[in-house]
């Protein structure tokens, strides 16, 4: 009789054991989901000031036809595209483009005056930093879930429960990732 309890008792904390492994990769799963709205609401935020931001500058800078089409293009790339890699890739060249619209509003000082101008490229400034962090904890959401699918025991639950590995979110503009470089002396001494 001892015997039979012993093994009642080591299968039904196995059963513990592996339930509470399934639990958490289902919680880390329903986080990264989480995350990942997050920051489709703040790109959403984003696509959506865009626009607002273009028309501004236009007012000043009717010209540059060029930046105000890349922006538009980009701008229709990002919002279309799919999973984390795609939308990080689509993302970098927008602010590529938003960089170069940056560009051409320090030529015009009236513009930089403008208080809508102003307005509107706080709020940008705001939405990239929400964001940054949105993007932050997603990945540090994902590193987890990752981490937890790839670890013994829990690969197998994983591998039972059809738990799959999440792509990061990151930085694909080259731009981005270069380190400014900053200079205090004269060149060619």
């Amino acid at each position: 009789m001892l015997p039979l309890i012993v093994v009642l008792v080591l299968i039904g904390g196995a059963v513990l054991i592996l339930a509470g492994m399934y639990n958490g990769l289902v919680k880390l799963r329903v986080g990264a989901d989480s995350a990942w709205s997050d920051i489709d609401v703040q790109l959403k935020r984003r696509h959506d000031l865009i626009p607002n931001l273009v028309e501004t500058v236009k007012g000043y800078a009717a010209h540059e036809k060029d930046t105000f089409e890349n922006i538009a293009k980009f701008r229709s790339m990002a919002m279309q595209a799919t999973g984390p890699a795609d939308k990080a890739q689509a993302e970098g060249q927008l602010t590529g483009a938003l960089k170069s619209l940056f560009a051409v509003a320090e030529n015009y000082p009236q513009l930089q005056a403008s208080t809508q101008f102003t307005a509107l490229q706080a709020s940008l400034n705001e939405v990239e930093d929400n964001i940054q962090n949105a993007r932050r904890y997603y990945n540090a959401v994902v590193r987890d879930f990752n981490t937890m699918i790839e670890q013994f025991p829990s690969n197998i639950v994983a591998g039972m429960g059809n738990f799959k590995e999440r792509e990061f979110f990151q930085i694909s503009a080259p731009a981005e990732r270069e380190v400014p470089k900053v200079s205090f002396g004269a060149t060619g001494a």
